[in-house]
């Protein structure tokens, strides 16, 4: 998701950004993003962490990336096994880059979503395996959206979270695992 930050000459300039897929059939592709104001991929040892805490490969799972940004969470899936992959994102140049980088991959499991992530979900009657939430750090998106998510998660499924500020209360949620890499808070959770 492209993050609220205050305007700065990098984030106006036009500059591509990358990205590595770091395992699974993509492994070692590279992939640009744009610069936006607060697009923040997921660095790759969180990345890396994540799918460790979910064994590796997710073959046939069905995945939500709900402010998907770069889309790195995604791809990563998608590299990974996933039968599909949803990505959700409003900010026009990174669903720009999302389909492309779609295109250069040849993902056939990825469909890019261009809307606001929590009117999507309000209309959404899929049902995902995984649900990847990397919200603004600066909203209240992520309690919303877990508030939202139940009626769309399998019996099974797992929610990771990435945030600033670690959330004081998650009710109805057991946390599974949870890290911290520099500012950004993470997890893996269950519905309890």
């Amino acid at each position: 998701m492209v993050k609220p930050a205050s305007k700065s000459k990098s984030a106006t300039s036009g500059r591509n950004n990358q990205l590595r897929i770091i395992g699974g059939a993509y492994r070692r592709r590279i992939l640009s993003f744009p610069d936006g104001e607060g697009l923040r991929p997921t660095p790759d040892r969180v990345r890396e962490t994540l799918f460790n805490w979910l064994g590796q490969e997710i073959p046939g799972w069905v995945c939500l990336d709900l402010f998907a940004g770069s889309g790195a969470l995604g791809f990563e899936a998608a590299s990974r096994g996933a039968a599909r992959v949803v990505m959700v994102e409003q900010a026009r140049p990174a669903v720009a880059a999302l389909m492309a980088n779609r295109t250069l991959l040849q993902a056939s499991a990825v469909d890019v979503v261009a809307g606001d992530a929590l009117a999507w979900l309000s209309r959404c009657q899929e049902q995902f395996d995984l649900v990847m939430l990397d919200p603004p750090f600066a909203s209240d998106y992520l309690q919303q959206v877990l508030a939202q998510i139940a009626p769309r998660l399998t019996e099974d499924a797992r929610v990771y979270i990435e945030t600033g500020h670690w959330p004081d209360e998650l009710p109805g949620w057991e946390i599974l695992r949870e890290g911290k890499a520099g500012v950004v808070r993470y997890g893996l959770l269950r519905q309890m």
